[in-house]
């Protein structure tokens, strides 16, 4: 089997390509515009005659390609659309012309955008594939348009495409200021494990079973983040009181919070929700907010293995001194 991997040398095309690189059945192509020991092609999405050449003989595509929310501050727009949704238009075309038999195109929990951001007092939003996107910056509108694209060539060529809205599983710090000021890094991303978080190497498995399903499925979409242990009766409460919740739901987190000197967030304004992609892609994630709790109470690593080869990469060639990555009136959005 002849897979095309895009944006090979990032996060999640890194750890695909790893993965898939340990079939020897599997002959793995990389493409990124950056060099990587993952990367075998070096060129951008929007190369049509590159794209063209990468495509042949393939049979499985996972673009993962994207100009991502930290970038927002860095890149026009004009540079957002020519990535996201002309490379994606570029790939889908080279794709159905050579009869890919799945394309699974990586999306982001982003493209909800205000759909996900209740008032205080208000109910946390229970985000599920019901939920109707209203996306708040041109990273989520060119995610939403790219989603579109993949609908349209299933329904116009019967290309097999699903799109993962995946949650965060980026390993740098967090790019609000006010909360790296307040919460530790370990704290937080421990604490985002129960609504908005999910570990690389189970994003990995959701895209190996997209791929699998694809045929069934024909066309899909699905949030990609960690079970969640909070249900709907939970919402109005969680968005003013989480840490009552979190006690109810998982009883016994406090001891180790204090133990470890953290604390849980105030309020919790938002959770996704797996449901769908457990059950129609047949997809079991392995770390939730229990289990990562586990690990740090055996002092032990909270991430996968394949979290922590893959490492830390950063969006910018510029290292930036107040925070990860620059932040604007429009890259503030969580995603």
């Amino acid at each position: 089997m002849k897979v095309l991997v895009t944006g090979s040398s990032g996060h999640l095309g890194e750890a695909l390509v790893r993965v898939l690189s340990t079939d020897a059945q599997t002959q793995v192509v990389g493409l990124d515009i950056k060099p990587s020991p993952f990367t075998t092609v070096v060129g951008s999405v929007t190369d049509a005659a590159l794209v063209g050449t990468c495509m042949a003989g393939v049979d499985v595509v996972y673009h993962t390609a994207t100009l991502h929310k930290p970038h927002v501050a860095t890149h026009s727009k004009q540079d957002f659309v020519d990535t996201n949704v002309s490379g994606t238009l570029t790939l889908l075309e080279a794709a159905a012309s050579n009869a890919v038999a799945s394309f699974v195109f990586t999306s982001t929990t982003s493209v909800f955008g205000d759909a996900m951001r209740p008032d205080p007092g208000e109910a946390a939003a229970w985000v599920t594939e019901d939920t109707k996107p209203l996306p708040k910056n041109i990273y989520g509108v060119t995610k939403t348009a790219a989603e579109d694209l993949c609908q349209l060539f299933h329904r116009t060529h019967g290309l097999n495409c699903i799109v993962l809205r995946t949650s965060r599983f980026f390993p740098e710090q967090d790019d609000d200021r006010s909360k790296r000021e307040e919460f530790g890094d370990a704290n937080i991303k421990a604490n985002e494990f129960l609504y908005r978080r999910v570990d690389i190497e189970d994003v990995v498995s959701a895209h190996l079973k997209a791929v699998m399903k694809a045929p069934d499925l024909g066309f899909g979409r699905y949030i990609v983040s960690a079970t969640t242990p909070f249900l709907p009766q939970d919402m109005h409460e969680l968005n003013s009181n989480a840490a009552e919740v979190v006690r109810r739901r998982v009883p016994g987190f406090d001891d180790l919070y204090k133990s470890l000197g953290w604390r849980m967030f105030d309020r919790i304004d938002r959770v996704y929700v797996n449901a769908a992609a457990c059950a129609d892609l047949d997809w079991k994630p392995r770390f939730d907010y229990a289990h990562v709790l586990a690990l740090h109470g055996k002092g032990l690593s909270p991430s996968s293995g394949l979290a922590a080869a893959v490492g830390i990469k950063g969006y910018h060639d510029e290292v930036f001194t107040d925070g990860p990555y620059p932040v604007d009136d429009e890259s503030s959005v969580d995603d």
